[in-house]
Order: C-alpha cells, then structure tokens, then sequence
C-alpha cells in the first residue's frame, strides 16, 4: 500500500441523520455478521477496516479499500440493498473520511449530542478487527489519537456532562408524557448494556414499581439483586404488559421481542401505555403501534434538545472541534514523517550490509576473541553515521530533494526502499 496517507482512508455506511429506523435495522451488524463481513474483507485484499454498528449507525471505517468495496461488502452481510443504501448511506475519502471518524467517536455526530457509549462502540469495533489482525500500524495509530481526543474533549470541555446517553433520552421522553413516573407500573425489557443503564436512571428518579424482563433470567436478576427490584419471566411478558404504564424494550435481538400475538391479553383488557424501543433492529413490532391504548417511541423519536443539559453541551461543540483539529494535526504531521521511514529502512540495511560484508572479509585475520569487540565497535560506528542521517531525514521530512540527496549518496536503489 506505500507510504500511509490521508487519502488511504475511507468511510461507508448507514446513520441516523439520513436513515429512519426502519432503514437502519436492516444495515445493523451483530457480532457473527461482522466477523463474515472481516473475513470477506480479507478475502478481497482489504488489510484494514473495522465496523461499527449500533442502534444509530452502521458504518466501516478501512484504509486501502475504495467505497465500491465498503458498499458492496456492507449490502452484501446485511439485509440492507444497494439501492437503499444509495438512497439513505454516504461514503467519506481522505481527509473528510479521517475526520467524521474523530467527529462520531467524540460524540458531536451522534443523535444524543455527546452520547457517553458510542466511543465505547467504536472500541468494540476496532478491538474486534484487531483480533482478526485486520488492523495495520496507520489505522492503529489512527485510533489512538482518536480515543485521545476523545479523553481529552471529556477532561477539557463539558460535552459528556448532563446524563448524555439513549437511555436518560428515554427516561426525559417518559417524563414528557408521565408528569410523575414514581407512581407509574413500569416494565424493562432487556438488560444489557442500554438495558442496565436505563433501569439505574429510573431507580435514581424513585420510580414506584419496576420489573425486569431479560431471555436469560440469571442476567435480569443480577441487576435487580443491585436495586432490589422484582423479575419476571419472558413467558409472563404478555400478562406483565397489561398492567404496565410504561414499557421500555432494550435487547439485542434481530426479531420483535412484542408482536401482537403478545398484545392479545392487553387488547382484552385495554388501558393506555407508552412502549419505548430503544433496539436496532426493532424489538416492538411497528403494527402493535396501531392499537388506540398504545403509543409507541423508537430510536428516531427520542432527542435531549429541550434538555438544560443539551444547551450546555452544545456551547462545548466549538471546543471539541479544536481538539479535533489539533489531534489531527498531529497525526497528519506523523503521516508526513512516514515518507522517509522506507529511505530511513534502506539506508540502515545498507549500511549494516557493508559492515557484515567486512567484517566477513577480516573475521579470519583476528583471533576468536577479539571478534566480539570487534562486532561491538563497527556497529556503534555504522549506527552513529546513520544516526546524522536519519535525524537530518526527520527534520526535513517534507523535502523530497533531502530524500533524494541521501538515496543518491548511498546508493539506494528503488527496490530497497518500497
């Protein structure tokens, strides 16, 4: 791939700013759906890409893979089509690329302004690629800026202030329509990682009753031993629901968790409720939104705008983005440097070539014992001329005439140094 550079880089995919929920889902990755997307990836001779797919984006971030490519193997390990992605994804090159990836881990792209999980998201991501070994040194150290930047913009600025996540969204979305939710009957679906956080601001707001629903009951009931909360079974979900005020539906699963076979009991014994989806893909069967008791919320309806907390984040966005220009700076100035570490590689093994060509030449005119020293001295000599070299290389990485000067002096042909 040569020298890394800005325009190495590239970025596809599908978020909310264009694409409604019903959209989204289809272009969600789970885990297994990833590792065939990478392994696909590979096959095609993409070295470096990572995916990350949440509730409010599904995106591909690779360096050396045109957009063709990221669209083609995103619609090709999804249920997304070409069609729709042409209609509601984007793709990014180069410089643009690099900096909507700062901009997403940050958290001034996301739905929630300053979304506390998504950097977590992005990690999965890259942590996943980097255990298929489909992340090179450039990406790698990419992302170290980007998770600096990321720290930086929490311990300089106030962007994560104010509860900034889907599941406090959720909760103020509640509050909207429950002017008091210490009296409402309430039933938590899920209790993953939305799941969890969402059950802990309803605790810390005093709601009255809370009952928690997870497929696995063992999971449910750590989080409820932590609040001392009450567990249900996934088979009492329909008879749980009749009672409910308020349902709120945060797992992990690909098909709707509520249909209206288990709505059955609540049309009998209808009484008004909201159900929240808070899952990509949904877990709420839209058709269980046209019961006349029922209004349903998902991903798309949730915003933080008219929260305090929001306006004061806000104010941080021209903060965060300075930080983001300066990391990318110097990760620009890095990319710079790069172009004269293969002049840098070739000059060392030149130099070490002679060194061992001479020293093969005199080891049979000194004795045994002196040959260690020997070995010692020349290579001190070779590393201390190289060493002028390559600081003078540095320094003048922009030059591409310093480069050529020290490829000439030395000799380096053009095998040497790709």
């Amino acid at each position: 791939m040569g020298n890394p550079k800005f325009n190495n880089f590239t970025v596809a995919g599908i978020n909310h700013w264009d694409a409604p929920v019903e959209i989204r889902e289809k272009f969600s990755l789970n885990r297994v759906r990833k590792l065939a997307l990478l392994e696909g990836a590979r096959r095609e001779g993409i070295e470096s890409l990572f995916v990350v797919s949440t509730c409010n984006r599904t995106e591909m971030i690779a360096r050396g893979a045109t957009p063709h490519e990221l669209v083609r193997l995103l619609t090709t390990y999804s249920n997304g089509s070409l069609d729709e992605f042409h209609k509601y994804g984007f793709e990014y090159e180069g410089y643009r690329a690099v900096q909507h990836l700062f901009k997403m881990a940050t958290g001034p792209d996301s739905q929630i302004l300053g979304d506390l999980q998504i950097v977590k998201q992005v990690k999965e991501g890259y942590e996943l690629s980097a255990g298929e070994n489909m992340i090179d040194g450039a990406l790698h150290r990419l992302m170290q800026h980007v998770f600096r930047t990321h720290k930086r913009s929490r311990n300089e600025t106030s962007l994560g202030n104010g509860a900034a996540t889907v599941a406090y969204a959720a909760v103020k979305f509640a509050k909207r329509t429950f002017d008091n939710l210490k009296n409402k009957n309430i039933l938590l679906v899920g209790t993953g990682k939305i799941g969890k956080v969402t059950c802990k601001n309803l605790v810390n707001l005093g709601v009255g009753k809370l009952t928690l629903i997870n497929r696995t009951r063992d999971r449910a009931e750590f989080v409820a031993d932590k609040y001392d909360l009450e567990v249900a079974d996934l088979s009492q979900l329909p008879n749980r629901i009749v009672d409910a005020d308020l349902v709120i539906v945060a797992t992990g699963a690909s098909e709707p968790v509520i249909t209206m076979e288990q709505m059955k009991m609540a049309v009998k014994n209808p009484k008004f409720k909201i159900m929240l989806d808070l899952s990509v893909p949904r877990n709420i069967d839209p058709e269980v939104g046209s019961l006349h008791f029922v209004d349903i919320a998902n991903m798309d309806m949730l915003s933080d705008v008219t929260d305090q907390a929001y306006r004061k984040r806000e104010k941080e966005v021209p903060l965060v983005k300075k930080i983001i220009d300066e990391e990318l700076g110097t990760y620009s100035a890095w990319l710079q440097e790069q172009r004269v570490v293969p002049t840098i590689k070739a000059l060392i093994d030149k130099l070490d070539a002679i060194r061992d060509q001479e020293m093969d030449f005199f080891r049979h005119k000194i004795s045994d014992d002196d040959v260690e020293k020997v070995e010692k001295l020349t290579r001190r000599i070779v590393n201390k001329i190289a060493a002028y070299s390559i600081e003078h290389l540095r320094d003048h990485h922009q030059s591409d005439e310093v480069t050529k000067v020290v490829e000439e002096m030395f000799k380096l042909k053009a095998g040497d140094i790709d």
